[in-house]
């Protein structure tokens, strides 16, 4: 009968809310991963409204990790829970009412791709600390970028310390004034390149991961020029010239006070040996 469909028709609409959550709530949508260096941002939308927020990371071997939880922000630094670079995670972003969850009631959630951050975080840029042109040689050196991983001491881990012999960097370099590019390789952190001594040279540097299907190429470096004859350091540079002028004023200070001490007892010294010896 009609009547006995439509009860039906309401137990098992009752049912399907019992086991897929609160139809009401909006799942969110456009879920993106932003990583660099490995310091990883989930981003999503819409903005809530009269409901929340939480996100959860779902590793292949790992337990699941809350993040954000009870947000209306639309991101979520997701970092901390990605230590295991190597593993493929999933992120699920629920949307809920209250921070009480029926346990009964699963909230509707929207899951985002899949994410490995070995393979998919990008390079940041390296930091030219200095380069110097002389004769027929331009020599750069730069340091790695961090990433928010730190050591068991407190210092924090680049990404050297995590892709090791996967990393490499390249070297543009040009004539200035010119658009002709060449470029260089290396494992190490600094490149010695054989240039024309007669002209200045720009250049920049870029991390790369050669074993890489996708975002093999990192983020570039400021592009710097030489001045032929001349050494350019960056703050390095400035530091070492400050270190050594401190050194120098601390030294000529030191030889002027014991100058002073040494006048001061010589002028106290004379006057006892003018004194006449006792029954003399």
């Amino acid at each position: 009968s009609t009547g006995s469909q439509q009860l039906r028709t309401t137990w098992l609409m009752a049912l399907f809310s019992l086991f897929k959550g609160n139809p009401e709530l909006p799942t969110a949508v456009n879920i993106t991963w932003s990583s660099i260096n490995f310091k990883t941002i989930l981003k999503w939308q819409p903005k809530p409204s009269g409901y929340f927020y939480t996100v959860e990371i779902h590793g292949q071997t790992s337990d699941t990790k809350k993040k954000c939880i009870m947000t209306t922000e639309t991101e979520c630094d997701v970092t901390d829970a990605l230590r295991n670079v190597k593993e493929t995670y999933t992120a699920h972003v629920l949307s809920v009412k209250s921070l009480e969850i029926d346990n009964f009631e699963e909230p509707p959630f929207a899951s985002s791709e899949k994410f490995t951050p070995y393979n998919q975080t990008i390079i940041g840029k390296p930091e030219i600390q200095y380069h110097t042109q002389k004769d027929s040689k331009l020599n750069v050196v730069f340091r790695d970028p961090l990433t928010p991983y730190m050591f068991p001491n407190g210092s924090f881990r680049s990404v050297r310390d995590i892709f090791k012999h996967d990393l490499e960097y390249k070297l543009y370099y040009w004539k200035d004034q010119s658009s002709g590019k060449k470029d260089a390789r290396t494992n190490s952190h600094t490149f010695e390149i054989s240039v024309d001594n007669k002209n200045n040279y720009c250049f920049y540097i870029q991390g790369i991961i050669p074993s890489r299907r996708e975002n093999r190429n990192g983020q570039e470096s400021t592009v710097l020029c030489t001045t032929v004859g001349r050494t350019t350091l960056d703050e390095y540079g400035a530091e070492v010239f400050i270190i050594i002028a401190v050194v120098a004023i601390a030294v000529i200070t030191l030889a002027i006070v014991l100058a002073v001490i040494l006048c001061k007892r010589k002028k106290a010294k004379t006057p006892r040996e003018r004194e006449p010896l006792n029954g003399v």
